[in-house]
Protein backbone atom coordinates (compact mmCIF):
# COMPACT_ATOMS: atom_id res chain seq x y z
CA UNK A 1 0.00 0.00 0.00
CA UNK A 2 3.05 2.28 0.04
CA UNK A 3 5.73 2.52 -2.63
CA UNK A 4 9.14 4.00 -1.82
CA UNK A 5 11.49 4.98 -4.66
CA UNK A 6 15.12 5.55 -3.67
CA UNK A 7 18.26 7.04 -5.07
CA UNK A 8 21.07 5.17 -3.34
CA UNK A 9 24.84 5.20 -3.20
CA UNK A 10 25.81 1.60 -2.37
CA UNK A 11 23.67 1.01 0.75
CA UNK A 12 23.21 4.66 1.70
CA UNK A 13 20.01 6.50 0.79
CA UNK A 14 20.58 9.87 -0.82
CA UNK A 15 16.98 10.67 -1.64
CA UNK A 16 13.64 8.90 -1.41
CA UNK A 17 10.19 9.62 -2.82
CA UNK A 18 6.91 8.28 -1.48
CA UNK A 19 4.09 7.09 -3.72
CA UNK A 20 0.74 6.81 -1.92
CA UNK A 21 -2.83 6.32 -3.09
CA UNK A 22 -2.99 2.54 -3.36
CA UNK A 23 -5.55 2.36 -0.56
CA UNK A 24 -7.60 5.41 -1.54
CA UNK A 25 -11.33 4.87 -0.94
CA UNK A 26 -12.70 8.39 -1.37
CA UNK A 27 -14.17 8.54 2.14
CA UNK A 28 -14.31 12.35 2.20
CA UNK A 29 -16.42 12.44 -0.96
CA UNK A 30 -18.57 9.54 0.25
CA UNK A 31 -19.30 11.47 3.46
CA UNK A 32 -20.57 14.42 1.43
CA UNK A 33 -23.28 12.09 0.12
CA UNK A 34 -24.41 10.75 3.49
CA UNK A 35 -26.45 12.29 6.27
CA UNK A 36 -24.57 13.20 9.45
CA UNK A 37 -25.58 10.09 11.41
CA UNK A 38 -24.50 7.74 8.61
CA UNK A 39 -20.96 9.17 8.59
CA UNK A 40 -19.88 7.76 11.99
CA UNK A 41 -19.20 4.18 10.72
CA UNK A 42 -16.97 5.55 7.97
CA UNK A 43 -14.77 7.24 10.58
CA UNK A 44 -14.01 3.80 12.04
CA UNK A 45 -12.51 2.76 8.73
CA UNK A 46 -9.80 5.41 8.60
CA UNK A 47 -7.21 4.32 11.18
CA UNK A 48 -8.69 0.89 11.79
CA UNK A 49 -6.54 0.13 14.85
CA UNK A 50 -7.78 3.29 16.61
CA UNK A 51 -11.41 3.49 15.54
CA UNK A 52 -12.72 5.08 18.75
CA UNK A 53 -10.28 7.93 18.26
CA UNK A 54 -11.46 8.49 14.68
CA UNK A 55 -15.06 8.97 15.76
CA UNK A 56 -14.19 11.51 18.45
CA UNK A 57 -13.27 14.59 16.34
CA UNK A 58 -16.20 14.00 14.00
CA UNK A 59 -18.88 13.98 16.72
CA UNK A 60 -17.18 16.98 18.37
CA UNK A 61 -17.34 18.89 15.07
CA UNK A 62 -21.07 18.26 14.56
CA UNK A 63 -21.86 19.05 18.19
CA UNK A 64 -19.90 22.30 17.91
CA UNK A 65 -21.73 23.20 14.71
CA UNK A 66 -25.14 22.52 16.30
CA UNK A 67 -24.25 23.82 19.78
CA UNK A 68 -25.15 20.51 21.41
CA UNK A 69 -24.24 20.21 25.10
CA UNK A 70 -22.98 16.67 25.72
CA UNK A 71 -23.75 15.27 29.22
CA UNK A 72 -20.74 15.12 31.54
CA UNK A 73 -20.99 11.37 32.00
CA UNK A 74 -20.85 10.83 28.24
CA UNK A 75 -17.82 13.12 27.98
CA UNK A 76 -15.96 11.15 30.63
CA UNK A 77 -16.86 7.82 29.02
CA UNK A 78 -15.50 9.15 25.73
CA UNK A 79 -12.21 9.96 27.45
CA UNK A 80 -12.05 6.47 29.00
CA UNK A 81 -12.61 4.59 25.73
CA UNK A 82 -10.29 6.94 23.85
CA UNK A 83 -7.42 6.35 26.26
CA UNK A 84 -8.02 2.60 26.21
CA UNK A 85 -7.88 2.78 22.43
CA UNK A 86 -4.64 4.81 22.64
CA UNK A 87 -3.06 1.96 24.61
CA UNK A 88 -4.40 -0.64 22.14
CA UNK A 89 -3.05 1.39 19.19
CA UNK A 90 0.40 1.78 20.76
CA UNK A 91 0.49 -1.95 21.56
CA UNK A 92 -0.34 -2.78 17.95
CA UNK A 93 2.39 -0.37 16.84
CA UNK A 94 5.30 -1.57 18.93
CA UNK A 95 4.54 -5.30 18.59
CA UNK A 96 4.32 -5.20 14.78
CA UNK A 97 7.25 -2.76 14.54
CA UNK A 98 9.45 -5.11 16.55
CA UNK A 99 8.38 -8.02 14.36
CA UNK A 100 9.63 -5.98 11.39
CA UNK A 101 12.93 -5.61 13.24
CA UNK A 102 13.14 -9.36 13.86
CA UNK A 103 11.70 -9.75 17.39
CA UNK A 104 8.63 -11.99 17.56
CA UNK A 105 8.27 -12.47 21.34
CA UNK A 106 6.90 -8.95 22.15
CA UNK A 107 3.98 -9.61 19.78
CA UNK A 108 2.60 -12.33 22.08
CA UNK A 109 3.10 -10.22 25.19
CA UNK A 110 1.36 -7.17 23.72
CA UNK A 111 -1.55 -8.91 22.04
CA UNK A 112 -2.49 -10.62 25.28
CA UNK A 113 -3.01 -7.18 26.86
CA UNK A 114 -4.67 -5.70 23.78
CA UNK A 115 -7.19 -8.53 23.88
CA UNK A 116 -8.47 -7.30 27.24
CA UNK A 117 -9.19 -3.87 25.73
CA UNK A 118 -11.00 -5.40 22.75
CA UNK A 119 -13.18 -7.44 25.11
CA UNK A 120 -14.17 -4.22 26.91
CA UNK A 121 -15.00 -2.58 23.58
CA UNK A 122 -16.97 -5.64 22.54
CA UNK A 123 -19.07 -5.33 25.71
CA UNK A 124 -19.74 -1.66 24.92
CA UNK A 125 -20.32 -1.81 21.17
CA UNK A 126 -20.69 -5.51 20.23
CA UNK A 127 -17.73 -5.06 17.87
CA UNK A 128 -13.98 -5.63 18.08
CA UNK A 129 -12.77 -3.35 15.32
CA UNK A 130 -15.39 -1.03 13.81
CA UNK A 131 -17.19 0.22 16.91
CA UNK A 132 -19.58 3.03 15.89
CA UNK A 133 -19.80 3.65 19.62
CA UNK A 134 -19.75 7.43 19.81
CA UNK A 135 -22.73 9.24 18.41
CA UNK A 136 -23.74 12.86 17.97
CA UNK A 137 -24.66 13.99 21.48
CA UNK A 138 -22.95 11.24 23.48
CA UNK A 139 -22.30 7.49 23.45
CA UNK A 140 -24.47 4.46 22.72
CA UNK A 141 -24.01 2.43 25.90
CA UNK A 142 -23.12 3.20 29.50
CA UNK A 143 -20.26 1.60 31.42
CA UNK A 144 -22.06 -0.75 33.82
CA UNK A 145 -20.62 -2.47 36.90
CA UNK A 146 -19.39 -5.54 34.98
CA UNK A 147 -17.57 -3.46 32.38
CA UNK A 148 -16.13 -1.19 35.09
CA UNK A 149 -14.78 -4.31 36.84
CA UNK A 150 -12.99 -5.38 33.64
CA UNK A 151 -11.53 -1.90 33.17
CA UNK A 152 -10.35 -1.87 36.80
CA UNK A 153 -8.68 -5.24 36.35
CA UNK A 154 -6.90 -3.99 33.23
CA UNK A 155 -5.65 -0.74 34.82
CA UNK A 156 -4.44 -2.65 37.89
CA UNK A 157 -2.39 -5.07 35.79
CA UNK A 158 -1.16 -2.84 32.96
CA UNK A 159 1.65 -0.91 34.77
CA UNK A 160 3.39 -4.21 35.56
CA UNK A 161 2.90 -5.33 31.97
CA UNK A 162 4.48 -2.14 30.63
CA UNK A 163 7.43 -2.80 32.97
CA UNK A 164 7.70 -6.25 31.36
CA UNK A 165 7.80 -4.64 27.93
CA UNK A 166 10.74 -2.51 29.04
CA UNK A 167 12.55 -5.54 30.49
CA UNK A 168 12.01 -7.40 27.24
CA UNK A 169 12.83 -4.66 24.75
CA UNK A 170 14.26 -1.38 25.97
CA UNK A 171 17.75 -2.53 26.94
CA UNK A 172 18.21 -5.01 24.10
CA UNK A 173 21.48 -4.20 22.31
CA UNK A 174 20.15 -5.12 18.86
CA UNK A 175 17.10 -2.94 19.40
CA UNK A 176 19.29 -0.05 20.58
CA UNK A 177 21.51 -0.45 17.53
CA UNK A 178 18.48 -0.16 15.23
CA UNK A 179 16.96 2.84 17.00
CA UNK A 180 19.52 5.06 18.79
CA UNK A 181 20.60 7.91 16.52
CA UNK A 182 18.64 6.47 13.56
CA UNK A 183 15.96 8.40 11.65
CA UNK A 184 16.56 11.73 13.36
CA UNK A 185 13.85 14.36 12.85
CA UNK A 186 14.86 17.76 14.19
CA UNK A 187 12.48 20.05 16.03
CA UNK A 188 12.52 22.53 13.13
CA UNK A 189 11.80 19.87 10.51
CA UNK A 190 9.03 18.33 12.62
CA UNK A 191 7.25 21.69 12.81
CA UNK A 192 7.78 22.47 9.12
CA UNK A 193 6.37 19.11 8.00
CA UNK A 194 3.27 19.52 10.19
CA UNK A 195 4.22 16.50 12.28
CA UNK A 196 2.11 16.03 15.42
CA UNK A 197 1.60 13.57 18.24
CA UNK A 198 4.30 11.27 19.65
CA UNK A 199 6.60 12.04 16.71
CA UNK A 200 6.48 15.77 17.43
CA UNK A 201 7.02 15.30 21.15
CA UNK A 202 9.96 12.97 20.46
CA UNK A 203 11.58 15.90 18.61
CA UNK A 204 11.34 18.17 21.64
CA UNK A 205 8.06 20.06 21.03
CA UNK A 206 5.83 20.32 24.11
CA UNK A 207 2.43 20.12 22.43
CA UNK A 208 -0.54 17.91 23.19
CA UNK A 209 -4.08 18.88 22.17
CA UNK A 210 -5.53 17.29 25.32
CA UNK A 211 -3.50 19.60 27.55
CA UNK A 212 -3.07 22.73 25.43
CA UNK A 213 -6.55 22.93 23.87
CA UNK A 214 -8.61 20.63 26.13
CA UNK A 215 -11.89 19.10 25.03
CA UNK A 216 -14.39 16.70 26.63
CA UNK A 217 -13.34 17.62 30.18
CA UNK A 218 -9.67 16.69 29.72
CA UNK A 219 -8.83 19.74 31.84
CA UNK A 220 -10.14 17.79 34.87
CA UNK A 221 -7.65 14.96 34.38
CA UNK A 222 -4.09 14.96 35.70
CA UNK A 223 -1.47 13.45 33.40
CA UNK A 224 2.04 14.12 32.13
CA UNK A 225 3.00 14.68 28.51
CA UNK A 226 6.19 12.71 27.71
CA UNK A 227 8.70 14.75 25.67
CA UNK A 228 12.15 13.78 24.38
CA UNK A 229 14.59 15.93 22.44
CA UNK A 230 16.65 13.38 20.47
CA UNK A 231 14.16 12.96 17.63
CA UNK A 232 15.36 9.45 16.76
CA UNK A 233 13.61 6.06 16.58
CA UNK A 234 14.34 5.38 20.24
CA UNK A 235 12.84 8.69 21.39
CA UNK A 236 9.64 7.95 19.45
CA UNK A 237 9.50 4.53 21.09
CA UNK A 238 9.96 5.96 24.59
CA UNK A 239 7.31 8.64 24.11
CA UNK A 240 4.70 6.06 23.16
CA UNK A 241 5.66 3.67 25.96
CA UNK A 242 5.33 6.46 28.53
CA UNK A 243 2.06 7.61 26.93
CA UNK A 244 0.59 4.18 27.69
CA UNK A 245 1.45 4.67 31.37
CA UNK A 246 -0.25 8.08 31.37
CA UNK A 247 -3.31 6.69 29.59
CA UNK A 248 -3.72 4.11 32.35
CA UNK A 249 -3.78 6.97 34.89
CA UNK A 250 -6.39 8.87 32.86
CA UNK A 251 -8.63 5.78 32.58
CA UNK A 252 -8.41 5.24 36.34
CA UNK A 253 -9.40 8.86 37.01
CA UNK A 254 -12.29 8.67 34.55
CA UNK A 255 -13.56 5.45 36.05
CA UNK A 256 -13.48 6.98 39.54
CA UNK A 257 -15.51 9.93 38.27
CA UNK A 258 -18.31 7.82 36.76
CA UNK A 259 -18.44 5.15 39.47
CA UNK A 260 -18.79 7.76 42.21
CA UNK A 261 -22.30 8.30 40.87
CA UNK A 262 -24.54 5.80 39.10
CA UNK A 263 -26.74 8.51 37.62
CA UNK A 264 -26.35 10.69 34.57
CA UNK A 265 -27.42 10.78 30.95
CA UNK A 266 -25.12 9.34 28.30
CA UNK A 267 -26.63 11.16 25.33
CA UNK A 268 -28.12 14.61 24.77
CA UNK A 269 -31.49 15.21 23.17
CA UNK A 270 -30.81 15.56 19.47
CA UNK A 271 -33.15 15.60 16.45
CA UNK A 272 -33.70 12.32 14.64
CA UNK A 273 -32.50 14.01 11.43
CA UNK A 274 -29.35 16.04 12.10
CA UNK A 275 -29.53 19.30 10.11
CA UNK A 276 -26.89 21.80 11.25
CA UNK A 277 -27.26 25.49 10.42
CA UNK A 278 -25.19 27.05 7.65
CA UNK A 279 -21.57 27.54 8.62
CA UNK A 280 -18.22 25.80 8.94
CA UNK A 281 -16.43 24.13 11.82
CA UNK A 282 -13.11 22.49 12.61
CA UNK A 283 -12.68 20.16 15.57
CA UNK A 284 -9.51 18.33 16.58
CA UNK A 285 -8.40 15.73 19.10
CA UNK A 286 -5.15 14.12 20.21
CA UNK A 287 -5.21 10.88 18.27
CA UNK A 288 -2.71 8.08 18.91
CA UNK A 289 -0.87 9.25 15.77
CA UNK A 290 -1.19 13.00 16.43
CA UNK A 291 -3.64 15.81 15.82
CA UNK A 292 -6.69 14.53 13.96
CA UNK A 293 -9.11 17.15 12.71
CA UNK A 294 -12.46 17.23 10.92
CA UNK A 295 -13.50 20.23 8.84
CA UNK A 296 -17.16 20.49 7.85
CA UNK A 297 -18.96 23.08 5.76
CA UNK A 298 -22.74 22.99 6.19
CA UNK A 299 -25.23 24.54 3.78
CA UNK A 300 -28.15 23.87 6.14
CA UNK A 301 -29.06 20.54 4.54
CA UNK A 302 -28.99 16.99 6.01
CA UNK A 303 -25.71 16.25 4.22
CA UNK A 304 -22.40 18.13 4.58
CA UNK A 305 -21.51 20.45 1.70
CA UNK A 306 -17.79 19.88 2.28
CA UNK A 307 -16.05 17.27 4.40
CA UNK A 308 -12.30 17.23 5.02
CA UNK A 309 -10.18 15.01 7.26
CA UNK A 310 -6.88 16.25 8.70
CA UNK A 311 -5.03 12.95 9.01
CA UNK A 312 -2.05 12.85 11.40
CA UNK A 313 -0.70 9.73 9.68
CA UNK A 314 -0.52 11.58 6.35
CA UNK A 315 1.36 14.59 7.74
CA UNK A 316 3.72 12.41 9.75
CA UNK A 317 4.52 10.19 6.77
CA UNK A 318 5.54 13.26 4.74
CA UNK A 319 8.59 13.57 6.99
CA UNK A 320 9.90 10.09 6.07
CA UNK A 321 12.15 11.24 3.16
CA UNK A 322 13.95 13.73 5.43
CA UNK A 323 14.33 11.11 8.18
CA UNK A 324 15.82 8.56 5.79
CA UNK A 325 18.43 10.80 4.14
CA UNK A 326 22.00 9.51 4.67
CA UNK A 327 20.79 6.42 6.48
CA UNK A 328 21.14 2.89 5.13
CA UNK A 329 18.54 1.00 3.08
CA UNK A 330 18.12 -1.50 5.94
CA UNK A 331 17.06 1.39 8.20
CA UNK A 332 13.94 2.17 6.15
CA UNK A 333 11.92 -0.50 7.96
CA UNK A 334 12.99 0.80 11.37
CA UNK A 335 12.45 4.47 10.49
CA UNK A 336 9.17 4.00 8.64
CA UNK A 337 7.80 1.79 11.40
CA UNK A 338 8.68 4.37 14.06
CA UNK A 339 6.22 6.77 12.37
CA UNK A 340 3.35 4.34 13.01
CA UNK A 341 1.60 4.97 9.69
CA UNK A 342 -1.80 3.42 8.99
CA UNK A 343 -2.34 3.74 5.27
CA UNK A 344 -6.13 3.69 5.54
CA UNK A 345 -5.86 7.06 7.28
CA UNK A 346 -3.14 8.33 4.93
CA UNK A 347 -5.09 7.70 1.73
CA UNK A 348 -8.63 8.09 3.16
Amino acid sequence: VLRIMMIIDCEKMLKIELVIGYLHRGIEKICENLNYTQIVPYMDRLDYVASMMNEFPYVLAVEKLMNIQVPERAQIIRVIVTELNRIASHIMWFTTWLMDLGATTPFFYGFNDREQILEIFEDLSRARMMFSYMCIGGVKKDINADIAKKINKFTDEMPARIAEYHDLITGNEIFLGRTKGIGILTKKDAINFGVTGPMLRASGVHYDVRRDEPYSMYEKFKFNVPVYSEGDNFARYMVRMEEMEESVKIVEQGLNLITSTTEGEIIARVPRMITPPKGSVYAKTEHAKGEMGIFIVSDGKPKPYRFKIRSPAFSNLCALPRMCENNYVADVVAIGGSIDPVMGCVDR
